[in-house]
């Protein structure tokens, strides 16, 4: 139980990589608070993660400011603490870059980048108290500079820039801040791969591992990882969770 007692906040943590990571941080014995605004999702998701730790919590909405103060205090006022913090949270349409518009930017920074920065900003006096962990994410998207992911790209470098700053900054008070680039089998991608079948191969033919991750397998594990006291030397790092599809340097 290697989170055992510490308490996780998941934006978006009612399906896909989010639902992954919730239930493998439960399983390690982490009180889990799902942040997510798809409600249905979310009551599912938190009856799995009740199987494995005591008084989960599902809190809609993450995309205003005004209310990130509140869903962090209703948190720590109900756990008594907050040791971990994972913006996960996104939404993005892919168009190609003549066709994108501030519309496409302002629903990438809005549902991703913001949020996180916020959410970062609110949490920092509880994570300082607990030396906690923070785990944002990065996409290949950006890396790579992906076609039609323009604002998806941007707003998930935005991400890796501001991981960075808080890595620096945040290192004096023992929080580590790092990223988790993936590739995941999640609901989208299924049904991306029923439409796309020969698409879907080929993407998985460039992939060394020739698979993609499991959400809670791959990713959640991972996350664990970056939550637990096994990672407290590492910070300001992205973690390429991705079967080797992008190899940094």
């Amino acid at each position: 139980m290697r989170l055992s007692g510490k308490v996780a906040i998941v934006t978006g943590g009612a399906s896909g990589i989010g639902r992954g990571i919730s239930l493998a941080m439960a399983k390690e014995g982490a009180h889990v608070a799902i942040v997510d605004i798809n409600e249905g999702a979310g009551e599912t998701t938190l009856a799995e993660v009740n199987q494995y730790t005591e008084g989960a919590l599902l809190i809609k909405d993450i995309s205003v400011k005004e209310n990130i103060a509140g869903i962090v205090q209703s948190v720590v006022e109900k756990f008594g603490r907050l040791d971990i913090l994972v913006n996960n949270a996104h939404a993005s349409r892919n168009v190609p870059f003549m066709e994108t518009t501030m519309e496409h930017f302002d629903l990438s920074f809005g549902t991703g980048f913001y949020p996180t920065f916020n959410f970062m900003q609110a949490c920092y006096p509880e994570l300082k108290k607990t030396e906690g962990k923070v785990i944002n994410f990065a996409s290949g998207a950006g890396l790579e500079g992906q076609h039609t992911q323009a604002s998806y790209a941007a707003a998930k470098e935005a991400i890796r820039a501001i991981s960075r700053v808080a890595a620096n900054e945040w290192g004096p008070d023992n929080i580590n801040v790092n990223l988790i680039s993936p590739i995941a089998a999640t609901p989208g991608v299924q049904t991306w791969k029923e439409n796309n079948p020969e698409m879907y191969e080929a993407m998985i033919n460039k992939i060394p591992l020739r698979r993609l991750g499991d959400p809670e397998g791959d990713i959640g594990r991972t996350a664990v990882f970056l939550a637990s006291n096994d990672s407290d030397y590492i910070t300001g790092q992205t973690f390429m969770v991705d079967g080797g599809s992008i190899k940094l340097r």
